[in-house]
């Protein structure tokens, strides 16, 4: 049994209700979280506050970073035991599972280092007067997170807040809890005060929803589906509540006929199988160049029917999905393929050691997917890749951005002064030329245009976010 973690202690919820915790990789319940309510979120909430204005007010910049580099230390020492957790939560295979806690760990070392860096400005201005700037935290800020990449998207997001002298209430997504209360406890242990970072857990619909209402909340985090980050705005919108929205994707990788495939394969077949797919900024829409496009997907169908699914604890190239929702969500969009006539070019293989109840998908490559239908415009959060050809430079500007959504976009092509024109064109939070992700660095600003949101994580950016900016003039004489 789990419980929240509020104020440095577990605490039950005032509801008496659990959730089941399932493992993905076999469909089996193997622990209980909190069914919390608005209650437990005011609890949470009122303990943060009275950290904020009695404690954590009062630490320097420097004292804020000593804390979260200790808990860097703490969650880099134990980063076998997150991601055995993180494993069994989330059905992640083990090294992905592993490189989450380290990069959580590293989130916590960057924004240490970055406590004291966050400065104003002075202002010339008329004579007789000193005009500056100071940035100052918001205060109590909310957090919702999802279960795609708990453990990363907490780091980039709690991590930035606590930096800029925030103290947080946090709502993870009831699929993937236990983590995140494991870190808590290692915040605990590496001196921070009681209520300076606080996990409530529950239903999106009822925890979720009763953080971004409440009146105590001075910012909201949320990263998630669009259609739950315009509730979450129009929420926040009657109270005058700023919020940071990093929502879904439809990104393209653009492969010109000068590509060097050799590099350019593995990176796009990473970017769709990544986490089984479940990864707002996947690659998850093939635009190819025509003189190149059948023998690009030649190539790709053999890397496709040669990656292999299994039990997390397997290590293979792909776990499981999260939940069975989700697996019917993928067969769902693979469905209407079949229905409406979308060549297959190659599946994975699931393996014969993967239980029966876990939540399978093989890997699939589609071939000219029209550039309207539902698969190219819909956010499938599945290891499905949908591929189309294009004819010139125009046209794949056209393609890329013909989605609702702005998140990322991979360019493949030698020619220097096409990299430039397409980084320029395609609406886009993030370009990746000639590699996609960038390793995933934690210094590089995070956030989508259109429907992919609006805000900056990661990079000192992201400190901006979670600050408000005063302006001090002084009449002097």
């Amino acid at each position: 049994m789990q419980f929240n973690y509020i104020a440095n202690a577990a605490v039950p919820s005032l509801s008496g209700k659990t959730i089941a915790v399932v493992n993905p990789s076999d469909g089996q319940v193997f622990d209980e979280i909190q069914r919390s309510t608005a209650h437990d979120i005011d609890v949470a909430v009122r303990r943060a506050r009275d950290c904020l204005e009695l404690v954590w007010c009062r630490l320097s910049a420097a004292e804020r970073g000593r804390l979260l580099m200790r808990l860097s230390v703490k969650v880099a020492g134990h980063a076998e035991e997150l991601a055995l957790i993180e494993q069994r939560d989330c059905g992640k295979p083990t090294r992905q599972a592993r490189a989450d806690a380290l990069a959580l760990a590293r989130y916590f070392e960057f924004y240490a280092g970055a406590c004291d860096k966050l400065h104003g400005d002075t202002i010339p201005y008329l004579d007789g007067y000193s005009v500056m700037t100071w940035r100052e935290p918001h205060g109590v800020t909310g957090h919702i997170i999802p279960w795609n990449y708990p453990m990363q998207i907490f780091g980039r997001s709690v991590g930035a807040a606590l930096a800029a002298g925030n103290v947080c209430v946090v709502k993870p997504s009831e699929d993937a809890c236990l983590s995140l209360l494991r870190v808590a406890e290692l915040a605990t242990e590496a001196g921070f005060p009681a209520g300076a970072l606080n996990i409530v857990t529950g239903y999106g619909h009822e925890v979720g929803d009763a953080l971004a209402r409440h009146p105590g909340i001075d910012h909201i985090s949320f990263t998630g589906s669009p259609g739950i980050g315009t509730l979450i705005q129009q929420v926040a919108a009657e109270r005058h509540c700023p919020v940071s929205l990093a929502l879904g994707g439809k990104s393209p990788q653009i492969v010109f006929a000068d590509a060097d495939l050799d590099a350019a394969i593995p990176a796009i077949v990473n970017a769709i199988v990544q986490n089984a797919g479940q990864t707002c900024s996947a690659g998850s829409r093939l635009l190819v160049a025509e003189a190149i496009y059948e023998p690009l997907l030649a190539r790709l169908g053999e890397a496709f029917e040669n990656l292999r699914v299994g039990p997390a604890a397997m290590d293979l190239d792909m776990g499981p999905l999260i939940r069975q929702s989700q697996q019917q969500r993928v067969w769902d969009f693979l469905s209407d393929a079949h229905v409406d006539g979308i060549p297959m070019v190659a599946q994975g293989q699931i393996v014969d050691e993967a239980p029966e109840g876990g939540f399978y998908q093989a890997p699939t490559l589609l071939c000219d997917v029209p550039p309207g239908h539902r698969l190219m415009q819909e956010e499938i959060f599945g290891p499905v890749l949908c591929a189309m050809s294009f004819r010139d430079e125009e046209q794949a500007v056209e393609l890329a951005n013909a989605t609702r959504f702005g998140l990322a976009a991979g360019i493949w092509t030698r020619d220097g002064a096409l990299q430039f024109r397409m980084a320029r064109r395609v609406k886009s939070g993030q370009v990746f030329i000639n590699n996609y992700g960038a390793d995933g660095g934690v210094e590089l600003p995070f956030g989508g245009v259109k429907s992919s949101g609006h805000g900056r994580e990661k990079g000192l950016e992201a400190l901006h976010g979670f600050t408000t900016l005063k302006t001090v003039a002084v009449r002097h004489g």
